[in-house]
């Protein structure tokens, strides 16, 4: 079986392949698959009419998402991890990562083991722009002193704005990691950086929305998410300068006012981190999606 490995040349087929079915989770978008590839080798083929991506790194490799296709076909799944088990020594750790939960039952039907990895966010866009009652009392006050309190510019994200956007990425990690010394935090704080270098750099080429606010002439935050599926948009990362008082909250609302053409909007999952799990139920989500671990027993 011949694994290709990817390139931007290959969104396109991604894109048919993805499009095949209707996708929940944030990782079933190209947008949020090519941005790994300097963390991982990333390859893919198409085995029996699917398309399954695989990812590898010096602790071995595993099928990132379920395989694309309009119906999993049985034939495929051995052929899977026939493929992980040669790159395996540890046939253990073999898996298929990122499945949804409506293939739960096909895949039990292997015999094999689904366990919850974690679950996104799923928030309706018109909680996140109207903002009403006292659930959302909060996120009112800090976007109005935001909006009272500074002179600031809220625009389209520009290839000029790289240079700044990726400064203000490490200075808030580097904040972040003052106030947190935890070795996996630290670690995902380095991940990002390679991932939104890698964004930054390919964003024209891509079909990310990016959007900054200027506060004083100075790029002071950022935020960048792209369409899942037809009814909803995802953000991917937003990143703010923690010393502007309501700026979070200033650019999250005026993103989601913007995207009026979908019913909901994915805020991803929370990294497993209990801060970042609270502020996500803070924008009070209608439900969680979650994202399973498939492998042998």
């Amino acid at each position: 079986m011949k694994l290709h490995n990817l390139s931007l040349r290959d969104k396109a087929t991604f894109s048919q392949y993805l499009a095949l079915d209707n996708h929940e989770l944030s990782v079933y978008a190209f947008e949020n698959i090519y941005i790994w590839k300097e963390l991982f080798e990333i390859s893919w083929a198409i085995i029996e009419g699917s398309l399954c991506v695989f990812f590898r790194d010096k602790i071995g490799a595993f099928l990132y998402l379920s395989p694309l296709t309009n119906k999993l076909k049985p034939q495929v799944v051995p052929e899977v991890f026939k493929i992980l088990d040669k790159f395996n020594a540890n046939k253990e750790i073999s898996r298929i990562e990122n499945a949804e939960e409506k293939d739960l039952a096909f895949y039990r039907n292997f015999g094999l083991e689904c366990l919850q990895k974690s679950s996104d966010y799923l928030c309706l866009r018109d909680d996140l722009v109207e903002l009403k009652g006292d659930k959302f009392k909060s996120k009112r006050a800090s976007f109005n002193y935001f909006v009272k309190n500074y002179n600031f510019e809220y625009r389209l994200f520009a290839k000029q704005d790289k240079t700044s956007c990726f400064k203000l990425y490490q200075d808030w990690a580097s904040k972040r990691r003052k106030n947190n010394r935890d070795v996996l935090y630290c670690g995902m704080l380095d991940d990002s950086l390679k991932t939104i270098k890698i964004l930054l750099n390919d964003y024209e080429k891509l079909n990310y929305i990016g959007r900054v606010v200027k506060v004083e002439k100075k790029i002071k935050a950022f935020s960048f998410g792209f369409k899942l599926n037809t009814q909803t948009f995802c953000i991917l990362y937003e990143i703010t300068d923690l010393s502007v008082k309501g700026l979070a909250q200033f650019i999250f609302r005026e993103l989601c006012r913007e995207m009026r053409d979908y019913k909901y909007i994915n805020i991803m999952d929370d990294s497993g981190l209990e801060n970042l799990k609270q502020v996500k139920l803070s924008y009070h989500p209608i439900r969680l999606v979650p994202a399973f671990i498939v492998k042998g027993k």
